[in-house]
């Protein structure tokens, strides 16, 4: 038996990153039931549908249990560990040492203490909102109230609803009111799934906020009760899991990152009209340029190869050519073109394709972008990309030559106008000041929007960019 007073429990819910996301899957765990932990440590890694990134708890005590294994999909609001800041011992064993359908009540967290500076967790290291000494209040008038995490249940763990909480009897007095009902963005979708209206709903969340039991117990309530079969029949079996034989198959759950790289693509590629365009060229002269700036002081310590003037020559074309930085705004019907570039590079990890981008490329002389894309690089290949990082991109470059690949035609990154497919470098015969001669050429593909961009400005844009591949003086004629 603990000597612990429930009041010197806090727990750590699964934080709202501020990028629209509303689950996270739990990769690792870096703490166990009995350790020490203080405010700002890393107690576990996560991976969202953008990024994998870590956690840190915002307060000092010890580990009293861990509420889901490893390769748990959690939802945000979901308390996922929780710790003793009272200076308590550990007891409970961990819940990842726990078979499923013996998982703690977390179906129904309990209600952190609400002491000064509670409200929104912190979001992930580097972003989100800041730690509030306010509580939000209970909603006066017809106003909208502010989207907030949803409060997790574990149907998804445990394959069915659990029994909803008894409501308190002043919350089933209260009348509903003209008021839009208050619940969490998850819990309206989860509603609107299962066609329940939320002004029927009786909530029992904090400051009167309907959660998804209370949405399953409608669904409950509503169903009629099945007559008793006349004759006594054995219970009806779950389908069996369709077999296959796993000597000859694999089978991976589409999940995090490439789940949602996924329905991005099919997104784009059924929304954006696609046109693709390719031109061949003489690449020779900008090799030269990159042997020589790697010996330029100006780049010492930076990563110097052909990616770097690729991504140069397409930010001079564009701005020569100004309409195809632009996106389409389908609510209001409107082409917004964009004053400024973010660019995009596609990078292939371990966890799926990601297109992080550089904020504000255009502005940048050659040495910083240099060490922007070296730090885009090196930071998407240690899977620690934010997702702020691959948000508002612009246009984008994808380079499939390193892969030994000519070119493609590459999809749209969803929301973007443009992306320039750059194929492999290498000697082919080439006419060169009339004789035929051994030259560096490579294949360049760029698709476009074509609800943005008309074949005339695609062919400017990508002629702008082989025209400075091949003399690459022109980063500074046209410049």
């Amino acid at each position: 038996m603990t000597t612990m007073t429930e009041a010197s429990v806090r727990e750590f819910k699964m934080p709202d990153v501020g990028e629209g996301l509303t689950e996270a899957e739990i990769l690792k765990w870096y703490v166990q039931p009995g350790d020490t932990v203080t405010d700002g440590q890393v107690v576990c890694e996560v991976e969202t549908a953008k990024a994998a990134v870590e956690l840190p708890i915002p307060y000092d005590g010890v580990v009293r249990d861990l509420r889901f294994p490893e390769g748990t999909t959690v939802d945000v609001g979901t308390a996922i560990i929780s710790v003793d800041v009272g200076g308590g011992s550990a007891a409970p064993a961990p819940a990842a040492e726990q078979p499923a359908a013996a998982q703690p009540a977390a179906a129904a967290p309990a209600e952190e203490p609400k002491a000064a500076g509670s409200g929104r967790q912190p979001v992930l290291v580097g972003y989100g909102v800041a730690t509030s000494s306010t509580r939000r209040r209970p909603r006066k008038g017809p106003e909208v109230p502010v989207q907030q995490a949803s409060t997790a249940i574990q149907t998804e763990l445990n394959g069915h609803a659990p029994t909803a909480p008894e409501a308190p009897a002043a919350a089933q007095a209260a009348p509903a009111g003209p008021d839009r009902p208050l619940a969490k963005p998850p819990v309206r979708k989860l509603a609107k799934d299962l066609g329940v209206d939320l002004t029927t709903v009786v909530p029992t969340g904090p400051d009167g906020i309907i959660t998804r039991e209370d949405v399953h117990a409608a669904v409950a309530a509503a169903v009629p009760a099945a007559p008793e079969p006349s004759v006594a029949s054995a219970p009806v079996a779950a389908p069996a899991p369709a077999s296959y034989d796993t000597a000859r198959e694999t089978r991976i759950p589409v999940k995090g990152v490439r789940k949602a790289t996924a329905a991005a693509m099919v997104g784009s590629a059924f929304t954006a009209p696609h046109v693709t365009e390719f031109v061949t060229v003489d690449v020779t002269r900008t090799m030269k340029l990159v042997e020589e700036l790697k010996a330029d002081k100006e780049f010492a310590g930076l990563r110097v190869n052909p990616l770097l003037l690729i991504a140069k020559a397409l930010l001079v074309a564009i701005r020569r050519n100004p309409d195809v930085n632009a996106s389409w705004d389908e609510a209001a019907q409107e082409i917004v073109v964009k004053h400024y570039v973010n660019l995009g590079i596609a990078a292939a990890t371990p966890r799926g394709l990601i297109v992080p981008n550089i904020k504000d490329a255009h502005a940048k002389t050659l040495p910083q972008l240099a060490e922007s894309l070296g730090e885009l690089v090196s930071t998407a290949r240690d899977g620690k990309t934010s997702p702020a990082a691959m948000q508002a991109g612009t246009v984008t470059i994808t380079n499939v030559g390193v892969f030994g690949v000519d070119t493609g035609t590459p999809i749209l990154n969803q929301g973007e106008s443009a992306i320039l497919a750059v194929g492999a470098i290498k000697p082919q015969p080439w006419v060169h000041k009339g004789k035929v001669k051994p030259r560096q050429v490579t294949t360049l593909a760029l698709s476009f929007d074509h609800r943005l961009v008309d074949g005339e400005l695609g062919s400017k844009v990508l002629a702008d960019v082989a025209a400075i591949l091949e003399q690459p003086k022109r980063l500074i004629t046209w410049a």
